[in-house]
């Protein structure tokens, strides 16, 4: 297998959604709480990353062996285009996953036993998200999970890492009984700053979905533009988009915030003039791209918000 293939495989265009999660929950944990491990993020890093891979090779492996429509394939699908050995792709799938395995155990040692019950969450959502007899991502769901579990999960483990020993999240053990302790207001606050990740990712898929709708009908593969429509997919498409902005403007009035993130407010027009033209054409080639490019733009103006907050600081 040529690196070529292998990126075709994982698909490491699409690794910005991993990517922005973990830059922006980074650089919240160093403006809002004054703190950042930098071994737990590089540890973390590698193992976000591998593990997003293998859940992309497991995708494309599933469709492939799923697909009902012989043309996608044996000519749209990688493993069928590229004629690549089941059994080497269910390999590489299974090694990826036991590195983040590893090095997800050993974050845990540096830090509570928390991580591996949020980490394991995510591992299974991943994993199960297109593996097994009904897969997540054949159903209406698949919008939900990648956005909660990438936006949210990656976001609010790259916080934990950093602040561990704030006891902000804390798992206690007492007299044969486990108690979990949490600072309220810091944990509203974490997931409020994770609305705009969770809702660029699902748009990702939304998007997919729905560039993809005819081509998933004849493959089985039942998406939620599906059940609610595709003028409805489009309408919900700039809902999510739109409320980023709510999400910003709103944390800096209630404090979560420096002034200095209202500079994603600069990214408006683009993102309008993009979501325009999405509504007009929703088709794989042209316009998919557009739900990556907003993600890049609106994610990219939080981390130079950020960056900007840390140096006004």
């Amino acid at each position: 297998m040529t690196m070529k293939v292998f990126f075709e495989l994982v698909e490491i265009r699409t690794k910005l959604a991993s990517l922005f999660p973990f830059l922006v929950g980074l650089l919240f944990s160093a403006f809002y709480f004054d703190q950042v491990n930098a071994e737990n993020m590089i540890l973390f890093f590698a193992a976000m990353l591998v593990f997003d891979m293998a859940t992309t090779a497991i995708n494309n492996l599933m469709d492939f062996k799923k697909a009902k429509n012989d043309h996608y394939q044996e000519n749209t699908n990688i493993v069928g285009s590229a004629k690549l050995s089941e059994k080497k792709v269910s390999y590489l799938i299974y090694s990826m996953i036991a590195f983040s395995s590893l090095v997800g155990i050993y974050l845990t040692y540096r830090t509570s036993l928390l991580l591996l019950a949020m980490g394991g969450i995510c591992f299974l959502i991943g994993i199960f998200y297109t593996f097994g007899p009904v897969p997540l991502s054949r159903m209406p769901l698949g919008e939900i999970f990648s956005g909660v579990t990438m936006g949210f999960g990656i976001f609010f483990i790259t916080i934990y890492l950093n602040i561990a020993n704030l006891d902000v999240l804390r798992l206690s053990f007492v007299d044969g009984q486990f108690m979990i302790y949490g600072k309220i207001k810091e944990l509203i606050f974490i997931v409020w700053a994770s609305v705009p990740m969770i809702f660029t990712i699902a748009n990702i898929m939304l998007a997919n979905n729905l560039c993809d709708l005819e081509q998933d009908i004849s493959n089985h593969r039942y998406t939620l533009p599906y059940y609610i429509g595709k003028e409805n997919g489009v309408k919900l498409f700039q809902l999510l988009m739109y409320s980023c902005y709510f999400f910003i403007v709103g944390g800096v009035i209630i404090g979560i915030y420096h002034w200095a993130m209202l500079i994603v407010l600069l990214t408006l027009p683009i993102i309008y003039k993009n979501l325009t033209i999405f509504k007009e054409k929703q088709e794989k080639a042209t316009t998919f791209g557009i739900s990556i490019k907003n993600l890049i733009l609106f994610n990219g103006a939080q981390v130079v918000g950020l960056i900007l907050s840390l140096i006004i600081k």
